[in-house]
């Protein structure tokens, strides 16, 4: 991992008493060691996969992801929204929509709903990066799939964590029906959380909604956010 990626694992962002935390110092630090040190870790977890983490490693894993709970949605921190949404929340939500989803062929729901909770785990580490912030979205995909290896290697290797390494890169990739459904379920859900914010705090999130339009690929997403906006226009 560079340098700069693992420096944001303690990230200045950070509240002062989130970083009094004293378990999710340890998991972080352990994150950032072994991202360092990616031969030691790579023969070790190729050597002897375990099939399932070991409860040490699964708690530091867990309290890594602490992170999604505590970080807001840079999206909303930049308009000023009143209590933001975590990152935590809005997997939530698009793991419920993938959960109610009608069938739709071709594609597994139980799928969509594994890849809802872990299209955006890497944020734990490098945070939310937005268009905003000026990042290539090569250089964004780098730092993203180098947090990722951190964390798969933190959870200790083995079939759980190529689990989830192998969903988040067929999300990543858009590469499978179920990537393109919970795309989708992504742009659905901010565009709903616009809505919410814009009829409870007066605000005006035009641009969430123009940054989403004509880009939805099922006619599922397509149906859901036209709900969206039909009710947007009543209000």
């Amino acid at each position: 991992m560079s340098r700069a990626i693992c420096k944001s694992i303690l990230s200045p962002s950070l509240t002062s008493t989130q970083l009094r935390i004293a378990p999710l110092r340890r998991a972080a630090a352990r994150a950032s060691r072994m991202a360092a040190e990616p031969s030691s870790s790579s023969s070790s977890s190729s050597s002897s996969p375990s099939p399932s983490p070991s409860p040490s490693s699964a708690i530091d894993f867990l309290t890594l992801c602490h992170r999604l709970k505590t970080t807001k949605r840079a999206g909303w921190v930049r308009r000023e929204v009143q209590e933001p949404e975590s990152i935590a929340d809005h997997m939530y939500r698009m793991g419920l929509m993938a959960l109610i989803a009608s069938d739709i062929p071709g594609v597994n729901r139980d799928k969509c709903v594994k890849m809802a909770v872990v299209h955006d785990i890497a944020e734990a580490i490098v945070g939310d990066i937005t268009p905003s912030d000026g990042i290539p979205k090569e250089e964004k995909s780098r730092r993203e799939q180098e947090a990722l290896k951190s964390m798969c290697e933190l959870l200790g290797g083995g079939a759980r964590a190529k689990e989830i390494h192998d969903l988040w890169m067929e999300y990543e990739q858009n590469s499978s029906m179920e990537a393109k459904v919970v795309k989708d379920f992504d742009k659905v859900e901010m565009i709903l959380q616009a809505l919410e914010y814009e009829n409870d705090q007066g605000k005006d999130l035009e641009e969430f909604f123009e940054s989403t339009a004509g880009k939805f690929q099922t006619d599922l997403g397509k149906a859901w956010a036209s709900e969206v906006a039909s009710r947007r226009r009543k209000q």
